[in-house]
């Protein structure tokens, strides 16, 4: 399909729920009915990660808007909690929502959720991170996430990668990208790398990576640690914590995410790097074939991961270097929300303005 005849399809099916819209107000009885199948529900799973409320709530909803004026975003946030995850979904599919896009909590659990919900006409748009049996899946590469922060790990190591010892924290185990983010990285770490010294999950959680990280240090030995690998930028921040009570300083740190903190970090030469998904790409990306499954428009795949027709966009590695041809060119922040007073000096060498 063109773009031509694509738009030529959008406009047609939005000017037939327009139609719908304005005789279900005259309507009465089945009112309330008719009216949630103008709504698009979005779960995100937890709150820790600061990008999911400051970053990728605000751009999906602007995306559906975008798209679809007559739609309306109904949002709720899991708090990782799977339990309330399931019950918001259940939620939506008894409130008469057509599409539910969902960031999984477990997405094993959530695959058990998809066919029932399809059984009563609603399309599930899995965001993220792969839910089986789903209709639409957009996410980032995330194997290639993982491979991006063992790279720029290597590359932030030097000439001591051949013999650096490396501490990784990885993300949650019930996450399938956790998995990818580690496969990934390992296959560029292993034979490049002195040895993974220190392995261990920090659940997504500042509080636990930075215990994990005391634990490593313990493990390893304070003057042994050539580099760390942390799964994302939240996590790092508990590193980051661990290693200067440690009095630990200098040494290569990774994160993703491109969270504001992190960057800041990245600015103060705390961390070295962070992998940056734009949510510019991926919360449009899923607001586009949301509205498209609402719509009845046939959506606009690259590929199929697992028979679910996805898309899969590309990551970039944010370091010193790039904060302002990235983040910043990209309006995800302003130097201001970056640029403290402790870190003015340092903003200014950088060029970030």
């Amino acid at each position: 399909m063109n773009a031509m005849t694509r738009r030529a399809v959008i406009g047609t099916a939005a000017v037939s729920m327009a139609l719908a819209l304005s005789a279900c107000g005259k309507a009465g009885g089945g009112s309330e009915e008719k009216r949630s199948s103008t709504k698009i529900g979005l779960l995100l799973p937890e709150n820790k990660t600061a990008r999911y409320e400051a970053l990728d709530k605000p751009q999906f909803e602007k995306a559906v808007k975008d798209a679809c004026r007559h739609c309306e975003v109904v949002y709720n946030n899991a708090a990782s909690d799977v339990v309330k995850q399931k019950q918001q979904f259940d939620q939506l599919v008894a409130d008469g929502v057509k599409v539910i896009a969902i960031d999984p909590v477990d997405s094993a659990k959530a695959a058990g959720w998809v066919k029932p919900a399809q059984d009563k006409g609603v399309k599930v748009v899995a965001y993220d991170r792969a839910i089986e049996g789903a209709d639409a899946y957009v996410s980032h590469d995330n194997y290639k996430v993982g491979e991006l922060q063992g790279e720029a790990l290597i590359a932030a190591l030097g000439a001591k990668a051949a013999t650096a010892q490396i501490v990784m924290i990885n993300g949650d185990e019930k996450d399938p990208n956790a998995a990818l983010f580690k496969q990934g990285a390992h296959i560029a770490l292993e034979g490049t790398v002195g040895k993974i010294a220190y392995e261990a999950s920090g659940e997504w959680d500042p509080k636990v990576a930075g215990e994990k990280m005391s634990a490593a240090i313990s493990s390893v030995g304070k003057g042994k640690i050539g580099a760390v690998y942390s799964a994302n930028d939240g996590m790092a921040g508990g590193i980051a914590t661990s290693l200067e009570n440690a009095g630990i300083k200098g040494i290569p740190v990774g994160g993703q995410d491109a969270e504001v903190a992190g960057i800041q970090r990245i600015v103060a030469g705390t961390q070295t790097f962070t992998i940056y998904k734009s949510p510019m790409d991926l919360a449009p990306k899923a607001a586009e074939f949301s509205v498209d499954l609402l719509l009845g428009v046939p959506i606009l795949a690259q590929r199929e991961t697992n028979g679910v027709p996805s898309s899969l966009l590309d990551p970039v590695v944010v370091d010193k270097t790039n904060i302002q041809s990235t983040v910043i060119k990209d309006g995800i922040y302003k130097a201001g929300d970056i640029c403290t007073k402790e870190l003015a000096a340092k903003c200014a060498e950088l060029g970030i303005k």
